[in-house]
């Protein structure tokens, strides 16, 4: 089968390259004002659906409603919002509610009220993915017809005992269920459904993308190994979702912290595979604590509602967070721990 055609290709750019071991000092806020100026000569890459053309830049916050959210989801916001007004452009909110019983409605005001109280302000209501769900089963189901998908019954013990590789998101599936025959329907609790990576890699042939931060790279996906797209307990995996909900909400430039940026190498690739528009990055540093260990709503990091209550100035602390002025024991760090 000949590779796919790149229908969207990114047009304009001219980029730094660095190596994205560590990703330079100007990828966190207190660079923003040299990014926004050209210090990394991008020539902002916008586009509609239909034609991938300029029009906008359209950045987003997508938090999930399993928790409060913290200081570093305000340090995330943050950019994202300053990146799109900096540049004239939007700034969308999505909230991403398909986590099962751990997404919790009831914190979506809360959260709307911590963006607000930090002085933020968004553009059109914010999507739900829970909205969503045809558009993850309609991918799901273009993507088995082309051949990509199959049924896989292990559960997540037999996947750890098999594993001999570690990828970035962990054990790597050694493709037990690939090549068998597993009927969906006998089996009890359900399947996972896995991309067949080789496949899809030889169907797309050689991909790249582009970070504002560090540059051009060349997209390695098979350092994942078959992928869960659609999961037994919810509609769809992380790696879907995000590649079918940006490509809806138009977002041309996806800014996130830099313990996601391996995972863009499989957004790329399921973007190519669906036809998708091909969206410019940026991945920048998140708030740490001692030890680089990100914050984390199960961990007990401040909730900003909490400090909204208290009667904290939530602009002053948006303007903190923007000089890099963090409360004791909090710097800017990458949020990947190194295993041991």
């Amino acid at each position: 089968m000949a590779p796919l055609a790149d229908p969207c290709a990114v047009i304009g750019q001219s980029f730094r390259v660095t190596i994205p071991k560590e990703l330079p000092l100007a990828s966190h806020l207190c660079g923003l004002g040299a990014i926004c100026a050209g210090e990394f000569n991008v020539s902002p890459h916008t586009h509609n659906r239909d034609k991938c053309t300029a029009v906008t830049i359209r950045t987003r916050f997508a938090p999930s409603p399993n928790g409060s959210l913290h200081l570093g989801h305000a340090y995330a916001a943050i950019v994202a919002h300053d990146l799109a007004r900096a540049r004239d452009g939007e700034f969308l909110l999505r909230i991403e509610d398909i986590d099962g019983t751990r997404s919790r409605a009831a914190l979506v005001p809360e959260m709307l009220a911590d963006l607000a109280w930090l002085g933020l302000e968004w553009d059109g209501p914010p999507v739900f993915q829970s909205q969503r769900l045809d558009s993850y089963a309609a991918a799901g189901e273009q993507l088995k017809a082309m051949g990509l998908l199959y049924p896989c019954q292990c559960t997540r013990a037999e996947v750890l005992a098999a594993a001999t590789q570690l990828g970035p998101d962990g054990p790597v599936y050694p493709g037990t269920c690939r090549g068998r025959e597993v009927d969906p329907a006998k089996v009890s609790g359900g399947v996972a459904w896995r991309l067949d990576m080789a496949k899809a890699v030889a169907l797309t042939g050689s991909l790249t993308w582009t970070d504002e931060i560090a540059g051009v790279q060349q997209a390695r996906p098979e350092l994942f190994g078959d992928v869960v797209l659609l999961r037994k307990e919810a509609p769809a995996s992380y790696h879907l979702a995000v590649t079918l909900d940006d490509a809806a909400q138009g977002i041309s430039l996806v800014t996130r912290g830099a313990d996601l940026f391996a995972s863009t190498h499989v957004h790329v690739l399921i973007g190519r595979l669906l036809q998708l528009c091909a969206p410019l990055y940026h991945h920048h540093l998140l708030l740490v604590e001692a030890g680089g260990t990100k914050l984390a709503k199960r961990r007990g990091s401040a909730a900003l509602a909490d400090l909204r209550r208290a009667g904290a100035d939530g602009p002053a602390l948006a303007d903190a967070l923007r000089a890099c002025r963090f409360p004791a024991g909090l710097s800017l760090g990458s949020g990947i721990q190194e295993a041991p």
